[in-house]
């Protein structure tokens, strides 16, 4: 096996139709990561016949005294079920990284260790997936277990839907949950558009700023390099059509309430049982209350902001088969108006249309039985009917076996420092 330098074009042209491709195996990342630092390398693994049977966008950096650590996000581009290749390459890249005084190789390959469903139980698994483990960790890969949570750079767990029904098919599989909030947020005048200028970019970075230590010059970036494949669209209160709406269900709930009043009174005149109406009044006052709320609510927003409210955003990176989402955030002062739960459904029926075949909603946890904290987002993501799809996990391949410990107790040291400044 030869390792050789490929131009953006060969790999972009071998990438594209590779079974592990991701938007994180692309040029565009690797030029994108230069804002933390990183520069890298694309790399091509031929065989003894010069033909192409790999490849690889490698992320790298300095860390101390001229060490250099290696990252190939989603890991390389390879059969890795061929135990000849892996050990191959790996010894290659041993002895190519150890010149170069890199200190460990990290990998994290987009192999699919099974399918489940919104409750763990198992749908699919990958008849492979033991051989491939025994084949990195033989080949001295060290494994960073099956962890559930967020561990590790990124997610193991991640919300796939498949886009292969009619729209009509993809909205009857939705959790009751989630139709709801999307029926709700319709209601209430939500609409979806894409961003076009630099004020939606700017209210969009607002939505998410507090999710994610990445700055604002970082999706700057990432649109720039991503170019038309990486795009935000907002979700927009329609400040009239509110108005329209909670005027026509505030009527329809005024009058709903008004004939259990009748009922109440007939029943109240001829001695009738009245529990069960009493049940509806109650329930009809509730609504009622609800329904004056929003009107109210409304009527302020559309004298206040008569050309609309700016929400949610999410922003996306589109190839020809797949959307996948990078990062989403709403307006907390809007929630109840589920701005989030349309935006989705919005895209998941647009690119249905246009023939994508997946939307990766992004990570989740493996989690499914105990109650925690991420419950929510599972629900939230899984009620799409999309499937939990568990990836193989993360791997480092030691190359420095001392400078390597050195690196991790001081690693270990700034985090454990980290922690005890943030408690106080």
């Amino acid at each position: 096996m030869k390792i050789i330098t490929l131009t953006g074009n060969q790999f972009r042209e071998y990438a594209k139709t590779h079974k592990y491709r991701s938007y994180y195996q692309t040029v565009e990342y690797g030029r994108l990561m230069k804002i933390d630092g990183y520069d890298y390398h694309l790399l091509g693994f031929l065989n003894n016949s010069n033909e192409l049977i790999g490849a690889a966008m490698v992320l790298f950096k300095k860390i101390f005294l001229n060490y250099k650590i290696a990252y190939a996000p989603y890991g390389f581009l390879i059969d890795y079920s061929n135990n000849d290749t892996v050990e191959e390459l790996t010894e290659r890249l041993r002895r190519l990284l150890l010149k170069q005084k890199f200190i460990y190789l990290k990998i994290n390959p987009r192999i699919e260790c099974s399918k489940r469903d919104k409750d763990g139980n198992i749908i699919a698994y990958n008849p492979e997936i033991n051989d491939i483990m025994e084949i990195l960790q033989k080949n001295n890969y060290i494994h960073h277990g099956f962890n559930n949570y967020f561990e590790d750079m990124k997610p193991r767990w991640n919300a796939i839907l498949k886009l292969s029904a009619s729209n009509d098919n993809l909205y009857k599989n939705l959790s009751k949950q989630v139709r709801n909030k999307i029926n709700k947020a319709e209601r209430l005048g939500v609409e979806i558009k894409e961003a076009d200028d630099k004020e939606d970019f700017n209210k969009f970075f607002e939505f998410i700023k507090r999710k994610h230590d990445r700055t604002y010059k970082y999706y700057q970036k990432l649109i720039k390099e991503f170019g038309d494949s990486a795009k935000i669209y907002m979700a927009i209160l329609n400040t009239r059509k509110y108005l329209e709406n909670s005027q026509e269900n505030y009527d329809i709930e005024l009058r709903k309430n008004e004939e259990i009043n009748l009922k109440l009174q007939e029943a109240s005149r001829t001695n009738q049982a009245i529990d069960r109406i009493l049940s509806q009044k109650m329930a009809s006052d509730q609504d009622l209350e609800r329904a004056h709320k929003h009107l109210i609510d409304a009527t302020n927003f559309y004298s206040k902001y008569p050309d609309n409210i700016k929400i949610g955003g999410m922003l996306v990176i589109e190839t020809e088969d797949e959307a996948d989402l990078i990062i989403e955030g709403f307006d907390k002062k809007y929630s109840d108006y589920d701005p989030n739960y349309l935006l989705r459904w919005e895209l998941i029926k647009k690119w249905n249309l246009e023939g994508k075949k997946h939307f990766n909603i992004n990570g989740i946890v493996g989690e499914f039985k105990e109650k925690n904290k991420y419950s929510g987002l599972n629900e939230s993501k899984l009620g799409y009917n999309a499937a939990a799809v568990e990836y193989i996990g993360e791997f480092d391949y030691v190359i420095n076996k001392t400078v390597y410990n050195i690196y991790k107790r001081r690693s270990e040291r700034m985090i454990k420092k980290y922690e005890k400044k943030s408690v106080k």
